[in-house]
């Protein structure tokens, strides 16, 4: 299923952020968002994931298909690596977690409490949480944010695994992960801010 965003203005705070905004994104494509940090890239992922409502336009696609990764790895710190994803995979109605343990090296870290991890391996165990979801969109916010270079390797590689498996991938990221994909510039969907006379200012 495509996802289609069209005429879509998102609000952060009460204040517009971008507008105008239009796209889709196909099976087997990923596409990165680009911006300056503010630019409003998690407002829009969050957009897309159902978090919040937009201002104005139309989204389509996106009911019950996107898996939204953000800032935190939504990990319960006294499960182990493997009741985390056996959790999220029970959530998602979804059985087998070895496929997401051996995509992000955690075999030798299954049995450890997740509250033991490390910044990078508790970042990898929730990227691994997106291979039990069973989602075909991933919104990808920032995802390798703590991971080593071997670590960025491996999400690499999952993501184009995805996308060869017929999912898409939305990833706001400042690095070049190695991946075939379109970029989308926000910055000239900032939304213009009202002007305010010089006397209202002070009313």
């Amino acid at each position: 299923m495509t996802l289609r965003v069209t005429d879509l203005s998102i609000a952060r705070g009460g204040l517009p952020v971008l507008e105008g905004l239009s796209f889709a994104l196909p099976p087997g494509r990923a596409l990165i968002l680009r911006g300056p940090n503010g630019v409003g890239k998690t407002t829009l992922l969050r957009t897309l994931a159902g978090l919040q409502p937009p201002l104005a336009g139309r989204i389509e696609g996106a009911d019950e298909t996107i898996a939204y990764a953000a800032h935190s790895d939504g990990i319960k710190a006294v499960l182990s690596v493997a009741e985390n994803l056996a959790f999220w995979a029970r959530i998602f109605g979804t059985a087998d977690i070895a496929p997401a343990i051996a995509a992000f090296h955690l075999s030798d870290l299954a049995d450890r409490p997740a509250g033991a991890l490390s910044a990078g391996q508790k970042r990898r165990l929730g990227l691994a949480r997106l291979l039990v979801t069973g989602r075909p969109i991933w919104a990808l916010d920032e995802p390798t944010v703590s991971l080593d270079r071997a670590a960025v390797g491996w999400f690499a590689e999952a993501v184009r695994a995805h996308l060869g498996q017929g999912g898409a991938a939305l990833i706001a990221t400042h690095i070049d992960l190695g991946i075939e994909a379109e970029v989308l510039e926000l910055a000239p969907f900032r939304a213009k801010l009202p002007q305010i006379d010089a006397d209202e200012a002070f009313l």
